[in-house]
């Protein structure tokens, strides 16, 4: 189990784990962030708003279509106390509606799991550490 203290921190850990497996399967380099959270000024805010960031989209995509899924996305939120917001809770459902599947998850282990049964992968999480 990791022992990142935030969700920053399990979004990262999930990255390297997916950068340490593309080789084997190269779906994962599609995986992306959606960079909706942070605090931002008044202007960064509105030309990103502008530009189309929508609050609420869930912070993982991977767009490669499995099954009866078009794509999967993943919502992070931190191991201890994150909690899914009215607008997230719209979104997930809204993707869901729109043939997709969506999952929370507040470990990169467990997103990591959730990504893996999703491309059929064969094998266990591996710990991945941080790069310092």
């Amino acid at each position: 189990m990791s022992d990142y203290a935030s969700e920053s921190g399990e979004q990262q850990a999930l990255f390297e784990w997916a950068k340490r497996c593309v080789g084997i399967y190269p779906e994962l380099e599609a995986l992306y962030h959606v960079p909706n959270e942070g605090k931002r000024g008044r202007a960064a805010a509105g030309k990103l708003k502008a530009e189309g960031l929508r609050a609420g989209v869930p912070d993982v995509c991977l767009p490669v279509p499995r099954g009866e899924y078009g794509a999967l996305y993943i919502e992070m939120k931190r191991p201890k106390g994150g909690r899914v917001s009215e607008e997230q809770k719209k979104w997930i459902e809204r993707l869901r509606r729109a043939g997709n599947r969506v999952e929370v998850c507040r470990r990169f282990e467990d997103a990591a799991r959730v990504i893996m049964q999703y491309l059929g992968m064969k094998g266990c999480v591996e710990h991945v550490g941080r790069q310092d």
